[in-house]
């Protein structure tokens, strides 16, 4: 039992000893961190103390040293405010995802030619119009009105108002069937008829080179267009004669009479031309540009590869939107596959340039239907049908000029080799010459101007300049942090057992009943008991 006693009163012993190293004066592991820290300012607010000094000594010392802690403490705080506002300042402008474009121009010993498609203004050749065409597309073309007469025979070319007095006599007519496909392919102008000459690159070339396509125009021509077993055509030299030369007689005796206003009826005579890469289908309506007859055209181009940036830095689409018509993205081809599908939902029927399997429009749906439900889409085209621009794209920038002909000196040798008059040639004939102004590209490219790493060092700049810290500061503060919450958590564990520890022992050393009379002798407990050295204590 003694030996029990002595156990409880050395306890006893050590938390007094515990006790006198707590109320021991001596620096706060804050000061101590703040004494280290690579911080600027921090050590002077809160200064550290090596040992522990008199209470006069310290309070003295405090009180001369009280103005350069407010001094410091205030150029602490002004730093950190700048920082703040500076970081923040920063960070939106790296929120609002700034972005630059480069223009660079690269030489290149050889370029795809691009595709050129043709179309003539004249939709179809009057003189293949039958009498079953004008029953069924007559009102359609403004040649005839709903009851199937001439509207205004007046207006007429009497050689013109003959024919067509002919053919629309319905007496005893029975009507066949009709497909807008089909006359649209029977009627429109024939490429065969159309050309003079062709020539690519000096060598000749002919119709067969040319591909059919379906446009608002009607039937075009598509050269150096994507084919099956056949390879692009490239050229290796940029100028005049490197590129497409070709003659066309547009043949305006064939435009059909105006005599009201359609749109299916040009005012303008010519042919309208698009130059476009082969990932993309014609466009001609809004995107080609007018050559006159009695001109000869030169179409200086250059090719352009363009990269966009996707959101949240640009507008572009960066993946193809999904289409049952069209295998590469486009801004074109999302704009016919949207007008497409509009007119299929809105008039259960599709025009003759649109893709897809539905049926195509009868003439009447035309008139009615899809000629107005596709400008009601041009009105409303930028809520219901957006088609943003493709994050790649290839697009052929043009410098047009033109020269009159026939000269007087070539007149009357083109009258002898094409068989027509000089006014038939002034108003029918012309020649366009597309080429490459060069033999290079150019590359416009965004690109994004600020990125994270120019965010970390414009912040990182601004901690150096203000308080002197970077990336291993901060690491420090959260080391600190670290270090106090475990320290309070062993804490609090030591203390909870050393509770249990000292309930365990009160219970052993408590008196037994009817032994307690038989110790006669007194143990001593010391009070305290002699302290070490600063560094044991500390330990």
């Amino acid at each position: 039992m003694m030996d029990l006693k002595e156990t409880c009163a050395s306890d006893g012993s050590r938390d007094t000893v515990s006790g006198g190293v707590d109320s021991l004066g001596g620096p706060t592991s804050w000061q101590a961190f703040a004494h280290r820290s690579t911080l600027h300012g921090l050590r002077f607010i809160f200064p550290y103390s090596s040992s522990s000094s008199s209470s006069s000594s310290s309070s003295s010392s405090s009180s001369r040293a009280a103005p350069r802690r407010l001094f410091w403490s205030a150029a602490l705080l002004a730093s950190l405010v700048l920082l703040v506002l500076e970081s923040a300042e920063r960070l939106a402008y790296f929120l609002s995802y700034p972005h630059v474009t480069s223009v660079d121009a690269v030489v290149s010993g050889s370029l795809v030619f691009p595709v050129v498609t043709i179309c003539n203004l004249n939709a179809y050749r009057f003189s293949r119009l039958t009498r079953n065409d004008l029953y069924h597309a007559g009102e359609l073309l403004a040649l005839l009105d709903v009851h199937l007469r001439i509207p205004d025979p007046h207006l007429a070319d009497p050689e013109v108002l003959a024919a067509l007095t002919e053919r629309s006599n319905f007496t005893d007519f029975r009507p066949k069937h009709f497909s807008m496909r089909e006359f649209t392919e029977r009627v429109g102008h024939d490429l065969r008829e159309m050309m003079l000459y062709c020539r690519f690159q000096g060598q000749d070339c002919s119709h067969r080179d040319f591909t059919t396509v379906f446009t608002r125009y009607g039937k075009c021509y598509m050269f150096n267009g994507v084919e099956e077993g056949k390879t692009l055509r490239t050229t290796m030299k940029g100028g005049t004669g490197n590129g497409l030369e070709i003659m066309l007689d547009i043949q305006q005796d064939e435009y059909l009479p105006v005599w009201g206003d359609t749109e299916e009826t040009a005012f303008e005579a010519g042919v309208r031309v698009q130059i476009h890469s082969q990932a993309e289908p014609p466009f001609v309506h809004e995107l080609g540009f007018g050559v006159a007859p009695g001109f000869q055209t030169f179409v200086a181009t250059q090719e352009q590869r363009l990269t966009y940036l996707p959101p949240p830095w640009g507008e572009c689409v960066s993946q193809a939107v999904d289409s049952s018509f069209f295998q590469v993205y486009s801004v074109t081809a999302c704009r016919i596959d949207c007008e497409t599908r509009y007119i299929v939902e809105n008039c259960n029927c599709r025009m003759v340039y649109m893709p897809g399997d539905a049926p195509f429009c009868t003439p009447e749906q035309y008139k009615d239907c899809a000629e107005p439900a596709l400008a009601a889409l041009s009105a409303v085209e930028s809520s219901s049908c957006i088609c943003r621009t493709a994050c790649n794209m290839t697009r052929y920038n043009k410098e047009l000029s033109m020269v009159k002909i026939p000269s007087k000196t070539s007149a009357r040798y083109l009258e002898k080799k094409f068989n027509r008059s000089e006014k038939y040639i002034t108003d029918n004939i012309l020649v366009l010459d597309v080429f490459f102004e060069a033999l290079n590209y150019e590359t416009i490219e965004q690109k994004k101007a600020y990125e994270v790493a120019g965010l970390l060092g414009d912040i990182g700049g601004q901690m150096g300049l203000f308080i002197g810290a970077s990336i291993l500061t901060i690491l420090e503060l959260f080391d600190y942090v670290y270090e106090v919450v475990k320290e309070r958590l062993l804490d609090l564990l030591s203390q909870d057992k050393e509770e249990e520890s000292h309930a365990e022992d009160v219970s052993t050393c408590d008196p037994v009943v009817n032994h307690s009379e038989s110790i006669s002798h007194t143990v001593a407990v010391p009070l305290q008991t002699t302290l070490g050295t600063l560094e044991e204590i500390a330990c």
